[in-house]
């Protein structure tokens, strides 16, 4: 999965900016109350958070005292110590097969003739939210459990929910591909297409991303319901056994890095990969005590990652709204995976 940055509409001048390969999750086992460990390894989700280290990595360039280099970001100053993107920028999204759940088992041309004699239970959960298979592939329908893993239930075996990409694509599509945390510096950023390579026909996929924008109702001015321009390829590709190993790399990185997708680890030396949220929110710590923006009252008080989060209000909000209106229409309940992971502290 690639995603590009233009500043223009053609292609032609469009540059790759962060790019990353992958299609399995974590083993409950692995997982980290420090934020060292990358969940989800597929490449939609890997190449976004190796997109979000290009966006931390164009607003440090305003942490320079040299006005030339802050006419080299691809954002520009906006309200009281925030920035938005250029008029002229734009991202887009490639991904070589249909993105993992609803998005790819409903869709006509991407269906084999197993699944053609199971049309009555796609029928059943077209729509519907679906959650990722532990260690392995494939997506299965949301159960009737709660909004949230525990953590010693994890640890005792119960298998690691984690959601699909095409609903986690339309979770962007809503709430801006830029998370949380940096909420707190710029407006959201959103896609503005997606190509498929193995996508005969973009009807269905279309279809599904904005059905769940449908009973959303009002929202901020910020925000937006955001349908990104679709188009496939229609590449033939063989299938192949799925590799244990997710690759990624940002714009500016002098090499690959390779995780272990079992782990959420470095394949190499078993250290926390660049992705993790500890990487993440180190990079959001510094613009954070640089920026002028004081959401914790002190610049010198110690930071909790879900706290950090949290206090994105105008984000938390949208993304409580979408989780009801995916419940009020029947679609699912958006499991959350356990609040441990994300209870970490770094010093400011």
């Amino acid at each position: 999965m690639i995603p590009e940055a233009n500043k223009c509409l053609d292609l032609r001048h469009a540059q790759v900016v962060a790019l990353s390969t992958g299609t399995k999750c974590i083993n409950g086992e692995y997982l980290s109350d420090q934020g060292q460990v990358v969940n989800d390894c597929h490449a939609e989700v890997t190449a976004r958070r190796a997109l979000l280290r290009f966006l931390y990595s164009q607003l440090e360039l305003f942490l320079s005292k040299r006005p030339e280099e802050w006419e080299e970001s691809i954002f520009v100053r906006h309200k009281e110590c925030g920035y938005r993107l250029r008029d002229n920028v734009h991202f887009h999204m490639y991904i070589s097969t249909s993105p993992c759940g609803d998005g790819r088992l409903n869709s006509p041309y991407e269906i084999s003739t197993d699944l053609h004699s199971s049309r009555h239970l796609m029928r059943k959960h077209r729509g519907h939210l679906r959650t990722k298979i532990e260690s392995g592939e494939g997506t299965v329908p949301v159960r009737g459990r709660g909004p949230v893993q525990t953590w010693d239930g994890v640890l005792q075996g119960e298998q690691l929910i984690t959601m699909s990409c095409t609903d986690k694509i339309t979770r962007w599509n809503i709430l801006g591909l830029q998370g949380a945390l940096l909420s707190h510096f710029v407006e959201p950023v959103y896609l503005h297409s997606v190509t498929v390579g193995s996508l005969r026909h973009t009807g269905y996929l279309g279809r599904v991303l904005n059905q769940r924008q449908e009973r959303l109702g009002p929202l901020p001015a910020t925000h937006k319901r955001n349908q990104p321009l679709l188009s496939g390829l229609s590449t033939d590709q063989q299938p192949g056994k799925a590799s244990c190993v997710s690759v990624n790399w940002t714009l500016g990185d002098a090499q690959l890095e390779v995780v272990n997708t079992a782990t959420g680890r470095r394949r190499d030396s078993g250290t926390p990969s660049r992705l993790c949220k500890h990487a993440l929110f180190t990079r959001w710590n510094r613009l954070y005590r640089k920026s002028g923006i004081h959401v914790f009252g002190s610049a010198d008080c110690q930071l909790m990652y879900c706290d950090a989060k949290m206090a994105a209000r105008p984000y938390q909000t949208v993304k409580q709204q979408w989780f009801r209106s995916l419940q009020e229409t029947g679609l699912g309940t958006w499991v959350r995976k356990p609040p441990e992971q994300e209870q970490f502290l770094l010093s400011v």
